[in-house]
């Protein structure tokens, strides 16, 4: 019975079973009680007296069995269950002293290091508190680390506690958020061997009257396998009331991503600037804040994303998006960029007419993507702002990252809208598209991002982004389309083909203008010495002149060129010329047509 294994939970199911059958068996016994109660003679005869005799003896016999059964089951599931309390208390009294007998072998392990280093070999780290707000370090074989602690009141402009670090294997603790207008501590670091960086704290909100919002804290980084760790959103600042009396003053900063481990393991994103006052008065100018950085890999793993821009308020200070992280060296992707913020709102201050709208953030940049991978996404430019004047101008879209060796660049961001004019027609100018990111040895290259609408009313459409070139083998991105607006916005270029294979990038199409010129067709990138010239970009529609076709790309030796199609207005525009064949083999690009003199889209031949 020494090496006799028994599970509580075992005995509990077993008793319940039993429990079950004792149940049915019970339910047929009374459904048989009757018929074998006793059994009428079939006659006055003395053979049927008899048999009925036998028969009534045989049913009292079952039914004096059938109560020995049960009494024996109701005995059997007590003892089960009896069994089963037993264990369970005996568990609960041995559980005692061996945690006693834990705890002290912890204590005789740890206590060496503990008085030499100050730091246990086997063990979580403390939390914080508000008497020492960082969280303690994890130990030094094995723990994660403290948390750090969070003020939920006290003095202005408390910083949350950073996050304790982990020792060889364990994660790191997140760092704590900020009070009033603090930072948010930075994530613990996590194990040297493997573990994850704690997240960054949330910065602070703001305090009061034209104070500042806390900056998010910076995630931890990875040692040799793991995740870094996020960081912290930044905080908003104080909001306004009624009279648009309360402003803040700026806006909290995304904290930075934690790079991942140094062999294998993401980045971490970056924070997110915390959202702004969205009203402009003379009373104050809130600025945007920018996106935290997305954390890098290491040797495999992808990026971590930039965070987004915060809402901005006046015209020169605008939140930015933040950069995506890049991909590990060896094999990952790059991080798409963050969005940039929203411009400001300007307002009616004193009886006046209030003056620019707040310029959108610029999106961030793409991260670079390792040997192995694509590059990351450019982030879209931030809206640019409303006004009772002119709006906004829209951001201008991140570029896409680049990729290395083997993958495609990534997209360029989308450029922002130019803002809406309150009162009158003056809306905001379109941001430029993000340009596409650059192939790798063997990949295409990344799409141009399409710039942004221009506000309503007058505001012209943003340029777009160029499509960027292949390398060795792989097809060039794509122009990004202009944008439409009171004046149509050029489109942007393709971009070639890889030098010894792929076909060259169309141009991307031509804003259409609204109340003025359209934009023209971007025009098709050249081919590699194999594959086909882009097509150019049809020229934008507009109530005005029409926007030029873009010119189609040239071939190289084998290969057909391109084209493209001029815009609809007054005067018509004319299409773009054909692109030259390959010298060895391959047909022209057809000349791009001529538009009809109509503005509308069923016109077009």
């Amino acid at each position: 019975m020494s090496f006799v294994s028994v599970t509580q939970e075992a005995l509990a199911a077993a008793a319940s079973d039993v429990g079950v059958i004792g149940s049915s068996l019970q339910a047929a016994n009374m459904s048989v009680a009757a018929p074998t109660a006793g059994v009428l003679a079939a006659g006055a005869d003395e053979v049927s007296v008899a048999m009925a005799a036998l028969f009534s003896g045989h049913g009292q016999a079952y039914q004096t069995l059938s109560a020995q059964a049960n009494a024996f089951h109701a005995q059997f599931l007590q003892a089960l269950t009896n069994a089963g309390g037993a264990y369970a208390a005996a568990e609960v009294a041995n559980l005692s002293p061996l945690q006693g007998v834990e705890q002290g072998v912890l204590g005789v392990v740890n206590a060496p290091a503990q008085a030499l280093l100050g730091r246990p070999l086997i063990g979580d780290g403390a939390a914080g508190t508000a008497a020492s707000p960082n969280g303690g370090a994890g130990g030094l074989l094995y723990g994660n680390g403290g948390a750090g602690y969070s003020y939920t009141s006290g003095a202005t402009a408390e910083a949350g506690g950073n996050g304790g670090a982990a020792g060889l294997i364990g994660n790191g603790g997140a760092g704590g958020s900020g009070w009033a207008g603090g930072a948010g501590g930075a994530g613990g670091n996590g194990g040297w061997l493997y573990g994850n960086g704690g997240a960054g704290g949330l910065g602070g909100a703001a305090a009061g009257d034209y104070t500042a919002g806390g900056v998010g804290g910076a995630g931890g980084n990875a040692g040799l396998w793991g995740d870094g760790g996020a960081g912290g959103n930044g905080s908003a600042t104080y909001d306004y009331d009624q009279n648009f009396s309360r402003l803040g003053a700026l806006e909290g900063a995304g904290g930075n991503g934690g790079h991942g481990g140094l062999l294998f393991g993401n980045g971490g994103g970056g924070g997110d600037a915390g959202a702004n006052n969205k009203f402009v008065t003379a009373q104050a100018t809130p600025n945007g804040a920018a996106g935290g950085y997305g954390g890098n890999a290491g040797l495999w793993g992808n990026g971590g994303a930039g965070g987004d821009g915060g809402f901005g308020g006046t015209a020169t200070v605008i939140g930015d998006g933040g950069t995506g992280g890049n991909g590990g060296l060896l094999s990952g992707d790059g991080g798409a960029g963050g969005v940039g913020g929203t411009g400001g709102i300007q307002i009616y201050s004193g009886g006046g007419i209030g003056g620019v709208g707040g310029i959108g953030g610029n999106g961030g940049a793409g991260g670079t993507s390792g040997l192995i991978g694509d590059g990351g996404a450019g982030g879209a430019g931030g809206t640019g702002g409303g006004n009772a004047g002119v709006g906004g101008v829209g951001g201008v879209g991140g570029t896409g990252g680049a990729a290395r060796l083997f993958g495609s660049g990534g997209s360029g961001g989308i450029g922002g809208t130019g803002g809406h004019s309150l009162i009158n027609s003056g809306g905001g100018i379109g941001g430029k598209g993000g340009g596409g990111g650059a192939a790798g040895l063997i990949g295409d290259g990344g799409a141009g991002g399409a710039g942004g609408n221009g506000g309503d009313g007058t505001g012209a459409g943003g340029l777009g982004g160029n499509g960027a070139s292949a390398d060795w083998i792989g097809n060039g991105g794509s122009g990004g389309a202009g944008g439409s607006g009171g004046l149509g916005a050029h489109a942007g270029a393709g971009g070639n083909g890889g030098s010894l294979y792929g076909n060259d990038g169309s141009g991307g199409a031509g804003g259409t203008g609204a109340s003025g010129a359209g934009g023209n067709g971007g025009g098709g990138g050249a081919a590699g010495m194999m594959g086909d010239g882009g097509a150019g970009g049809d020229g934008g529609d507009g109530s005005a002149a029409g926007g030029l076709g873009g010119d189609g790309g040239n071939a190289d030796w084998l290969g057909n060129g391109g084209g493209g199609t001029g815009g609809f207005g007054l005067p018509p525009a004319t299409g773009g010329f054909g692109g030259r064949g390959g010298r060895l083999f391959g047909s022209p690009g057809a000349q791009g047509r001529r538009a009809l003199m109509c503005l509308s889209a069923a016109c077009r031949c």
